[in-house]
């Protein structure tokens, strides 16, 4: 459900231009959420609630309306509850719980979240929709999008900065999929030609997708071997001390 750098407790490494639009919106929404968010906490419900009611609202939308080819009203209940996002990083700093915990919930349930969206154009596809074609873009849009976090993930497991953002992140896969599936929707209320925006967004996805992931093992990869160079050069500096070291008092007893 997050945004990058929005989670309770996760380091953000945004661009510019990402740096910039979430400094403006979050202070919009800071301020029109935090009563809100004070109001929540005085009624004993905590962040973590939050974060589960919003996941689980998430899963309704796409999982009830989009398998239906519902894809406008679906969309409408996914973004509503995508707001809860806010709401429990608002109420983790007015609260001064910022941890680790909040951090790993709410990133794990993003890849929940993540999955019942594209879940649903999966179904809808493999049913209703009947195009075995987009069905399997689709999988692919599942698939790449936990592969490509996970990358990121396990790159800093083993102590890698993964320095790239990619082309396509969540926040990126999300917007266009979203934006596009509640165009799409509107075809039921009789907009001609618009539902084929549902399709070119899922391609986009894809393929943008598979670049980013491409992007994360490349950096991997030649970070790994700077780093792997960077501990070689240190240990051979290590042993040429030592053994000028060794030299040094080797010649001092012998005198």
């Amino acid at each position: 459900m997050g945004q990058p750098g929005a989670s309770r407790g996760r380091p953000a490494t945004p661009t510019v231009g990402k740096a910039m639009l979430n400094k403006y919106a979050r202070a919009f929404f800071t301020r029109v959420l935090t009563p809100f968010a004070a109001f929540l906490i005085r009624r004993g419900v905590s962040p973590d609630a939050v974060t589960l009611i919003g996941t689980a609202g998430v899963m309704a939308g796409a999982l009830v309306f989009y398998p239906q080819g519902e894809f406008f009203w679906g969309t409408v209940v996914i973004t509503l509850f995508v707001f809860s996002d806010l709401v429990d990083g608002n109420m983790a700093r007015q609260l001064g719980r910022s941890s680790r915990w909040g951090a790993f919930l709410d990133s794990t349930l993003d890849r929940v979240a993540d999955g019942a969206i594209f879940g649903g154009f999966i179904l809808w596809y493999a049913g209703g929709g009947d195009d075995l074609v987009l069905c399997a873009v689709s999988i692919f849009c599942l698939a790449s999008g936990q592969v490509v976090s996970y990358t990121k993930a396990r790159g800093e497991s083993i102590g890698l900065p993964v320095a790239v953002n990619g082309l396509v992140e969540r926040a990126e896969r999300l917007v266009i999929s979203l934006v596009a599936a509640g165009f799409a929707g509107l075809h039921k209320f009789g907009v001609p030609g618009i539902q084929y925006l549902l399709p070119i967004a899922l391609w986009i996805v894809a393929v943008g997708s598979l670049v980013t992931l491409i992007q994360r093992v490349v950096t991997v990869r030649r970070e790994s071997a700077e780093a792997e160079a960077a501990a070689a050069a240190e240990e051979n500096s290590s042993q040429g001390n030592a053994s000028r070291g060794n030299a040094s008092r080797g010649s001092e007893a012998a005198k």
